[in-house]
């Protein structure tokens, strides 16, 4: 029996490490809700990072530290969800003071990954990634709205079980 080919999730010809704004959606394995304490959670918006759990803790921290580990990379807006992340990540390979090759979304996003993994000790992350190349002002702030208000709209989430 033949394997079904993986359809491609990247934009085909596309430099992802070109200057510009990506947005982000990374999974956890099986939709797993383990990012966040269930008490209080689905109640009100969270606030700060109180209601992630100790998996989400390690991830809130990775993903503040991407610009330290790619001073040409920043991370302009993030939510953790329950059992997903989104977020906006610009990448500036000319803001860096540095004469370096700019680093692609997927060598980003693996190491983060990566590191939240190690420091867990397991991966909880599916494999891949879902992103979307933000072509303009509008788009951006469509988007900065989703992940602003995602939290308030958890239960009617595509990603909610």
């Amino acid at each position: 029996m033949a394997l079904s080919e993986r359809k491609p999730n990247r934009l085909k010809g596309y430099d992802y490490s070109q200057n510009g704004a990506y947005f982000i959606t990374i999974c956890v394995q099986d939709r797993h809700e383990m990012l966040w304490n269930a008490v209080g959670a689905r109640i009100a918006r969270p606030r700060n990072t109180e209601y992630l759990s100790e998996y989400g803790v390690i991830i809130n921290d990775a993903i503040n530290n991407i610009s330290k580990v790619y001073p040409s990379v920043s991370v302009d807006k993030f939510v953790i969800m329950p059992n997903h992340i989104h977020m906006i990540l610009l990448l500036d390979s000319h803001g860096s003071g540095r004469a370096m090759r700019a680093p692609t979304i997927s060598t980003v996003i693996n190491q983060m990954k990566g590191c939240v993994t190690k420091q867990i000790g397991f991966s909880l992350w599916q494999k891949l990634f879902h992103d979307h190349i933000i072509r303009n002002e509008e788009e951006y702030r469509k988007i900065w709205e989703y992940i602003d208000t995602n939290p308030l709209k958890w239960e009617d989430d595509c990603y909610f079980e």
